[in-house]
């Protein structure tokens, strides 16, 4: 099914070619974009295909000619999710999204579900939730440097039920009610007003579906929240850090049900930093010498898992 008839099939006919028009639109916008479209047509032709291994996505047929490959694909630096091997290049992403996807997957079952994945930048996870068994995910994500890696990932990978819009959730119609599983991983953090984000997708979900939400959090047993007025770790538009008991409360208020922590992590500057595929600071450069506080003197990065119910029947 190509990408006009999936929307439709998600939103119906009209809104589905709306969001198409949208996301194309949004793609024109980038200063960069020319240079991105450049490196893409430039790619050589490969044996198309994909499969995970040791948790790499590893897609496309090695090419003889590896050094103009990598020029190809350094062009779309900075490479954040992986780990990637395209066209037998290996990228070592910024971050090792296979930990945390072995951290979640055991506490799911994806198996011939509509996934939604927001927040999904290049769409790694996507094709792990393929390999765990979803019919199709749909990611959406504003970033455009996303969206072209994974157009870039895609000529090697061939076609598949994992496509990438250049959208927010905001951008998606209230109710949705097309998707089995809505996924939100690193996002709640950047929204100024979480309620919002938690009902939002509540209301992409059919009947009883499934949310899996994760995101930064605040130590201690208590019920409480630090609100940030600057940055946090280096990040820009990070508003607030709730505890565990606080983000129950929060998805308790939005309808949520059946809610379980699955897992609580401190993010370690062995799952996320600098590589030569993302050569700027990273998460070593956000926490104090000793890693016990951020630079701006917070506690340092805890990140929870949470695995919830829409309610509905």
């Amino acid at each position: 099914m190509d990408i006009d008839s999936r929307l439709a099939s998600l939103f119906g006919p009209g809104q589905g070619t709306e969001l198409l028009d949208r996301h194309r639109q949004h793609r024109k916008r980038h200063g960069d974009s020319a240079r991105w479209r450049a490196a893409i047509d430039s790619l050589p032709r490969v044996e198309r295909g994909w499969r995970i291994i040791d948790g790499r996505l590893e897609a496309g047929s090695a090419v003889d000619d590896a050094s103009t490959l990598t020029d190809c694909l350094s062009a779309l630096i900075p490479w954040r999710k992986g780990p990637l091997r395209l066209g037998g290049i290996a990228i070592d992403t910024e971050w090792r999204s296979d930990w945390k996807w072995n951290r979640v997957a055991p506490h799911l079952d994806l198996r011939g579900h509509r996934v939604l994945d927001v927040g999904c930048g290049n769409g790694y996870f996507g094709w792990r939730m393929l390999e765990a068994g979803a019919a199709s995910v749909l990611g959406c994500d504003p970033t455009q440097l996303f969206v072209a890696q994974h157009e870039l990932i895609r000529h090697f990978a061939g076609e598949a039920d994992n496509e990438v819009l250049a959208l927010r959730l905001e951008d998606l119609p209230m109710p949705g009610q097309g998707f089995d599983t809505v996924f939100s991983l690193g996002v709640l953090y950047h929204r100024r007003d979480p309620d919002d984000h938690l009902r939002r997708l509540k209301a992409q979900v059919v009947g009883r579906g499934q949310i899996v939400i994760e995101t930064l959090i605040l130590p201690g047993p208590d019920d409480d929240e630090l609100i940030l007025p600057g940055r946090y770790a280096n990040m820009r538009n990070v508003h607030s850090l709730p505890t565990a008991a606080r983000l129950l409360r929060w998805l308790d208020a939005a309808g949520l049900v059946d809610v379980r922590v699955v897992d609580v992590t401190a993010t370690s500057t062995e799952e996320q930093r600098t590589t030569s595929w993302m050569p700027f600071h990273s998460l070593a450069e956000a926490l104090t010498p000793n890693g016990q506080r951020t630079v701006e003197g917070h506690p340092p990065p805890l990140r929870a898992t949470v695995v919830a119910w829409s309610g509905s029947s």
